[in-house]
């Protein structure tokens, strides 16, 4: 990983996302929709600050390759390419609520190797470095995250973003393991992946996911010390139906209630 990717770095790229996005943030917006029936929200602020961001990363690594929601790829065939969602949970963003976030992770050779996640109208940013995942909130000083040390899912929180969601059969599996759980909650897009890295929810289960919504995220948890893959156990870099697990023995059992296995937890 290039030396110069540091929290100074990761700090501008906060700064671009919150002159992008606050501007915006619960006033009157046009907005468009991009999913035809399946309503998929696109706002000024969300081209505004991806265009902001690509601009940035391009002069400060001209020979990365960027792929960013709204405006596509340039340089795929690069071994560095940045990953950016200007805004993960836009519905969130129309409705006031904040807890969508800027992200932007840093793919090589496929692999992500850095990331962050800025929630700019609280001023929080969730951040890697070589040292591990960290978390800060307007000046204060950074700690570093690590994930909460729960085995049995008897004992998890489970977090997921609408159940609706889910296919048929999806749903079956995602029911099997709701149903072992202390609790669920939904609606948190991106930012109850940064809760699990910070230790207070154990699971994320997400189906149907790009890139863009999960590369970012994927250092902040690893180097937090939990597990996040596909449910097929394949890379999270390419995005699809995803599981995020606070300990290794927790993401097994949790696997084993979503495609229908027998577990003794």
């Amino acid at each position: 990983m290039p030396a110069t990717v540091d929290k100074a770095f990761f700090d501008e790229l906060a700064s671009i996302a919150r002159c992008g996005t606050l501007p915006f943030f619960r006033q009157l917006l046009v907005i468009d929709n991009k999913g035809g029936h399946a309503f998929d929200p696109v706002t000024q602020a969300d081209i505004k600050t991806e265009r902001n961001l690509r601009k940035y990363i391009a002069k400060k690594f001209p020979d990365h390759g960027i792929y960013g929601e709204e405006e596509g790829t340039e340089g795929s065939e690069k071994d560095f390419i940045w990953v950016i969602d200007p805004i993960d949970g836009t519905r969130t963003f129309i409705s006031g609520i904040p807890i969508w976030g800027t992200l932007i992770g840093l793919l090589y050779k496929e692999r992500a190797v850095a990331g962050m996640m800025a929630q700019p109208f609280t001023r929080e940013l969730f951040f890697t470095t070589v040292e591990g995942s960290f978390f800060q909130r307007g000046d204060d000083v950074p700690r570093q995250l690590k994930v909460r040390k729960t085995f049995s899912l008897a004992e998890a929180t489970l977090f997921s973003t609408a159940p609706s969601l889910f296919d048929a059969k999806t749903n079956q599996g995602f029911q099997r393991l709701e149903a072992t759980v202390r609790f669920t909650r939904f609606g948190t897009d991106c930012y109850a992946f940064a809760m699990l890295a910070a230790g207070f929810i154990d699971l994320v289960i997400e189906t149907g996911l790009k890139p863009y919504d999960v590369v970012a995220l994927i250092p902040i948890i690893e180097k937090a010390g939990g597990v996040i893959t596909q449910w097929n156990g394949r890379p999270a870099e390419e995005g699809g139906n995803i599981i995020a697990a606070a300990t290794l023995q927790l993401y097994e059992s949790a696997l084993q209630k979503l495609h229908g296995r027998e577990t003794d937890d």
